[in-house]
C-alpha cells in the first residue's frame, strides 16, 4: 500500500487516520469480529475489574474508550467500522439467556452491529442456543476464563453440536492469557473440536500466549481461525510477546485470520491494533495488502455472512 512521502510506519498512526488508511487499501470499511457491548451495570463491573488490574495482572489497564454507549458506537463509525460483532459473556448461571435478549435489543438500534449470543454450561443451554440461532445470531462468544467452566462439560455437548451444524462461528477465549484458569488452554478446547470437528471456532487473542499451539490447531482443523485481538500491540508484547517468526507463520494461514480488537476495553487507541497487523503484512512478502484486505474485511465478512459480501480489492 502506498503511503505519503516521509511516512515509513505501516498502518494508521492514530485513530484519525484509520478510515482513510482503510480506503487506501480499497476497503469500504472494517469488519471487527471481537468488540464488546454489554448492559451498563455489567460493563461497569468489567471496567471496575480493569481499574484494579494492578492487583489482578500486576500492570495498569486504563480503559481507553470509557464513554457512554452512544459515544462508543459513534467512535466505531468514525473509525470506519462498517460491521462488528458485539460480544457478551456470562460469568455465572442464569445470565446467558438474559444477555442474549439484551443483545437483540441492542442490535435492533445499531445497524452496524451483527446479532451475537453467548452460552454457559447449564441445563437450559440447548434451548436458548437454539432460540438464538432461530433469531438469527451469526456469532457466539464463549469465555472459558471468565466463566471458569470446562468447555468439555457434557452439558455443552449438544450446544456445540447445534453451532457446528449451523456453521455459526464461536469466538472462544480458551487461552491462558492474561491469567491462567482451571480450564484454559488451547489443548483443552481441542478436545471439544475432536467431538465436533465441523465447529467454526475463532480463537480469541490467537490463543495467547499459546500462539504455536493455536496455529497448529488452525492447521489441523479447517474451520478454526485466529483473531488479532490484543496480539502484537506494544502493551501485550511486553508480557505475552508473539514469536519472532510470527509474520511468516501467518503466511501459511493467511485466510484464517480475522480482525478483533476488544474495543472499548483496550488500554490504547484502536489504531494500535491495525498498526500491528500492518507490521505483520509488511514483514513477510507472502502477506502484504492482500492479507490486510482479508483480515480487515473479507474473512470476517464471510464468517459473519454479511450482505453484501466483502468488497475489498483482491490480491
Amino acid at each position: 500500500m502506498s503511503r505519503p512521502a516521509g511516512d515509513e510506519s505501516p498502518g494508521p498512526r492514530s485513530d484519525d487516520e484509520v478510515a482513510v488508511w482503510a480506503r487506501r487499501l480499497g476497503l469500504d470499511g472494517l469488519v471487527d469480529l471481537h468488540v464488546h457491548f454489554l448492559p451498563e451495570r455489567v460493563l461497569r463491573k468489567v471496567w471496575a475489574y480493569f481499574d484494579d488490574a494492578e492487583t489482578h495482572y500486576g500492570l495498569r489497564w486504563p480503559v481507553h474508550y470509557r464513554l457512554p454507549e452512544p459515544e462508543r458506537v459513534a467512535v466505531l463509525r468514525k473509525l470506519g467500522v462498517r460491521a462488528f460483532a458485539p460480544l457478551v459473556y456470562p460469568h455465572k448461571p442464569d445470565m446467558a439467556a438474559w444477555l442474549n435478549q439484551w443483545m437483540r435489543e441492542f442490535v435492533a438500534e445499531v445497524p452496524e452491529a451483527v446479532l451475537t449470543a453467548t452460552l454457559y454450561p447449564e441445563p437450559s443451554v440447548d434451548a436458548y442456543v437454539a432460540e438464538a440461532l432461530t433469531a438469527g445470531a451469526r456469532c457466539f462468544k464463549a469465555h472459558v476464563q471468565v466463566g471458569a467452566y470446562d468447555p468439555r462439560d457434557e452439558v455443552l455437548h449438544r450446544a456445540w453440536g447445534l453451532l457446528a451444524e449451523a456453521q455459526v462461528p464461536v469466538v472462544i477465549h480458551c487461552g491462558h492469557g492474561p491469567l491462567r484458569g482451571e480450564y484454559t488452554g488451547v489443548g483443552v478446547f481441542e478436545q471439544v473440536l475432536r467431538r465436533h470437528p465441523r465447529l467454526v471456532a475463532v480463537l480469541a487473542h490467537a490463543g495467547m500466549p499459546e500462539y504455536d499451539e493455536a496455529i497448529a490447531l488452525v492447521e489441523r482443523y479447517p474451520n478454526v481461525y485466529l483473531d488479532t485481538t490484543m496480539v502484537g500491540v506494544p502493551f501485550t508484547e511486553g508480557f505475552m510477546p508473539t514469536p519472532p517468526d510470527w509474520p511468516s507463520r501467518l503466511a501459511g494461514i493467511a485466510d484464517r485470520v480475522v480482525l478483533g480488537t476488544d474495543f472499548p476495553n483496550i488500554p490504547y487507541p484502536y489504531a494500535a491494533q491495525l498498526q500491528a497487523v500492518a507490521r505483520w503484512a509488511e514483514a513477510d512478502q507472502g502477506l502484504g495488502d492482500p492479507f490486510l484486505r482479508a483480515v480487515l474485511q473479507d474473512t470476517p465478512s464471510r464468517l459473519l455472512r454479511l450482505v453484501p459480501e466483502a468488497t475489498g480489492v483482491g490480491g
